[in-house]
């Protein structure tokens, strides 16, 4: 039976030539206790069509029925999470509950009540926090909060707004097998909204692509048997087989622009490159070990003494290696990086880069940061020209200009050029850090989670992007990333590290895979999830905050 269902509803924001259209005649039907995915690009109108279905917002033409009434407004058996939690910060987590029972069950006896909340709190389990404020609560304890009070208001549909992409992955994960296992107990009708293709998979029987021009797209069934453990997927041929249907559509619907261009790079030598004749001398001295980590540790003054995060870190990196640098929160892979850079004082060891000690930061070692740092109000052009400016001293204006607008098209903003910062998305500023990073022509490319605040379609598009620029300079690379699949995508090498405090590399593992590479070719190929196994093996081992023996094998592989 049919509980929501949409007619030829569009909608769309302002008038005349202002006007936006975002959702073009949306034919859909929510069958009553299905979990129902909507999965699609940021700005193809998911979260208006949630919005669409809680009563938040009515159609600029079609009609929403709510089984077979008109949706006018608002209304309890139609429950929301959205992606930010908006709780009371003067209640505790059973006073922000309590709120909403009060709220729809006003002629309820209180220990009836009470009832309820202690249920809901148990059921996401926080009955040890239950006392607490949002303060002094974590993102994903939040999180839980928002999704206890939405089921405590006991509605027949829950709408789920992407309530986990402001988590992070572990928590997101954990949360997520709750959601289902919420949904399994109560046979609740649901309708999430995610870009996660896994997520996805995990939780739907239904998805639903929604393409870039705000229609439906195809739609994929999942048959894979529930429960679904999240590590047996890996291994799942049905699960590997959706995976990669659902991946090439979106790819293919949302990622259709290739980076094409006609400009050639000039001819010019950077301040800190070597002359062509003294480059082929020591070609062979500077090609194995070009970056060397050696006994490097960071260590940190506290009330209660030393405190060592990073220790006896030993790292060998050929010249064009791209090396991802993966594990948990907390273990110190950022702290790596940015000693690398020479934004961080080592506490002891060395790390040599093209045989010189790394001291201080230097335009050598370019770093592309979770959030780009753009000047707002400068363009695309001149943000990235700044750091180009003092790399070529030598080079004319013109010279300069064409390396800006060389990386700046590579990139896929050859039409944005002179749009300012303040008024590009998060997706396009992150385009002018990578273009910014690359035209200093750096002996080191530094990446300390470059995607990591972009949500994960964007994520494939900007993946594609690095790849493709990277491709034609070779330069070293680092990439930190907590994205199992990023990883390997990118690397030569995957480096894992062990939980903090005291982290060092726990293993190493060689990605034998053929360039260049694009995220569909990588989802068919034999070996690609032989490799995810390993790295999501090492991961689970250490997921919650253990530190188990370090493997005499990884050991002297590290130390090679």
């Amino acid at each position: 039976m049919s509980v929501l269902e949409f007619k030829n509803v569009s909608k769309s924001f302002g008038e005349g030539t202002a006007r936006t259209d975002v959702l073009k005649n949306i034919n859909l039907q929510v069958q009553e206790g299905e979990f129902l995915v909507l999965l699609g690009f940021s700005g193809t109108g998911k979260t208006t069509l949630i919005n669409l279905m809680a009563g938040l917002d009515r159609p600029t033409s079609g009609s929403a029925t709510y089984r077979g009434k008109a949706i006018t407004g608002p209304g309890p058996e139609r429950g929301v999470i959205f992606q930010r939690y908006s709780l009371m910060p003067w209640l505790t987590v059973t006073g922000n509950v309590s709120l909403a029972v009060d709220t729809i069950f006003p002629g309820m006896v209180r220990a009836e009540k009470q009832a309820k909340v202690d249920h809901y709190v148990g059921m996401v389990g926080l009955s040890h926090a239950a006392h607490r404020r949002p303060a002094e609560l974590s993102g994903g304890m939040r999180q839980r909060v928002n999704v206890a009070r939405a089921l405590a208001m006991d509605p027949e549909v829950l709408l789920l707004d992407e309530p986990l992409s402001a988590l992070d992955a572990l928590t997101r994960a954990n949360l997520a097998d709750e959601i289902e296992a919420i949904w399994q107990a109560d046979k609740k009708t649901c309708v999430l909204i995610t870009n996660d293709v896994d997520e996805a998979i995990l939780l739907a029987d239904r998805i639903i692509a929604l393409n870039p021009d705000g229609t439906l797209g195809e739609e994929f069934k999942v048959s894979i048997p529930r429960p679904r453990d999240r590590s047996a997927m890996n291994t799942n041929d049905s699960f590997k087989r959706l995976r990669a249907e659902v991946t090439s559509y979106l790819m293919d619907a949302g990622i259709a622009a290739r980076i094409e261009g006609s400009r050639s790079l000039p001819d010019v030598t950077p301040i800190h490159g070597l002359p062509a004749a003294v480059a082929e001398a020591s070609k062979t001295m500077t090609e194995e070990r070009f970056l060397d980590f050696s006994q490097l540790h960071k260590i940190y003054p506290t009330p209660k003494g030393p405190l060592t995060v990073v220790e006896d870190f030993n790292l060998k990196i050929n010249k064009g290696e791209f090396i991802s640098l993966i594990g948990h929160s907390g273990c110190g892979k950022s702290t790596v990086l940015t000693m690398a850079a020479g934004l961080n004082p080592i506490s002891k060891g060395a790390i040599k880069l093209d045989r010189r000690h790394v001291e201080g930061a230097d335009p050598e070692r370019a770093v592309v940061f979770q959030s780009p740092n753009l000047f707002p109000w400068l363009s695309a052009r001149e943000n990235c020209a700044i750091g180009v400016d003092k790399v070529y001293p030598k080079a004319s204006q013109a010279e300069r200009q064409d390396v800006v607008e060389y990386y700046l098209e590579r990139v896929g903003l050859g039409d944005a050029m002179d749009k300012p910062a303040h008024a590009m998305s998060n997706g396009m500023q992150q385009r002018v850090g990578i273009a910014r990073a690359f035209a200093l022509s750096p002996k080191l490319l530094l990446l300390d989670e470059p995607f990591g605040m972009l949500d994960s379609l964007t994520r494939w598009e900007l993946q594609e992007v690095l790849m493709e620029v990277w491709s034609r300079t070779k330069v070293t690379a680092i990439c930190v990333t907590h994205d199992v699949d990023e990883a390997i995508l990118l690397a030569d090498r995957v480096v894992m590290m062990t939980n903090g405090p005291q982290a060092t590399i726990g293993k190493i593992t060689e990605v034998d895979l053929p360039r260049p590479r694009t995220r569909k070719a990588l989802l068919e190929h034999p070996d690609y999830y032989t490799y995810r196994q390993e790295v999501l093996d090492f991961l689970e081992e250490y997921e919650h905050g253990a530190k188990p023996a370090p493997k005499p094998a990884a050991e002297k592989i590290a130390a090679e």
